[in-house]
């Protein structure tokens, strides 16, 4: 079997989970949990170049009430138990999709496993930070230090990873389809009626489309954002 294939099957599997406990265990309480490469509140995250009176005029754009907030908060029960299993599914499709996979990868081709489980345990707790998040200066701050991770200007350099130093824009807004259909099935999980699995789906789309924006941050012409 070729590399590429066993490398995809150990996605799919979740054979990556060298710090499985960091996000569902270490995460209630903790204000700076052990995530390496895991810098909200820390000095090191640059002030976010918007206010957060423009944060609240996206959100405004995109219909983004105190009620989606609230089924948001509902959400966090009810995904956290699963959080390992969610984060394994999206990691499947990157590794089931080259175009994908290249970002993880070296310029030869070769997948990074040390940088995939490394962001691994950073995705397993933004799903519970986009959950309960507070939409304050310092989640903001982060948002777009994570944009920079995702741009030629920032990428690798958390992991001193070597993998291809850019994520294209186009991929961005386009994966918040495939991150929150692949979501649905697991708020379906704790018996909560039709209607609030369909109130928390949709302010998980308006959450992961809200964070999109910002982290294009990097990619729009100075003064175009």
């Amino acid at each position: 079997m070729h590399a590429r294939t066993h490398f995809t099957l150990a996605l799919t599997l979740g054979a990556l989970l060298p710090m499985q406990a960091c996000a569902a265990t270490q995460h209630a309480g903790t204000t700076e949990p052990e995530i390496p490469g895991y810098t909200m509140g820390e000095q090191a995250v640059r002030k976010a170049p918007i206010t957060l009176g423009e944060l609240e005029e996206i959100q405004k754009s995109l219909l983004m009430s105190d009620e989606d907030i609230r089924y948001l908060r509902m959400s966090r029960d009810v995904l956290e138990p699963h959080v390992e299993e969610l984060v394994g599914v999206w990691y499947g499709f990157v590794g089931s999709n080259p175009h994908l996979l290249k970002y993880f990868s070296s310029a030869a081709g070769e997948p990074d496993a040390e940088y995939l489980a490394r962001v691994r345990a950073r995705f397993e707790r933004w799903v519970l930070d986009t959950a309960e998040a507070e939409y304050d200066q310092e989640w903001l701050d982060y948002q777009f230090e994570i944009g920079r991770r995702h741009h030629r200007v920032g990428k690798n350099d958390t992991d001193n990873a070597n993998a291809i130093d850019h994520i294209h824009f186009r991929h961005l807004p386009a994966l918040t389809i495939s991150v929150t259909t692949t979501l649905r099935p697991f708020l379906e999980r704790a018996g909560h009626s039709a209607a609030e699995v369909d109130k928390m789906h949709a302010a998980w789309v308006k959450s992961v489309l809200l964070q999109s924006i910002l982290w294009s941050y990097p990619y729009v012409n100075d003064g175009d954002f």
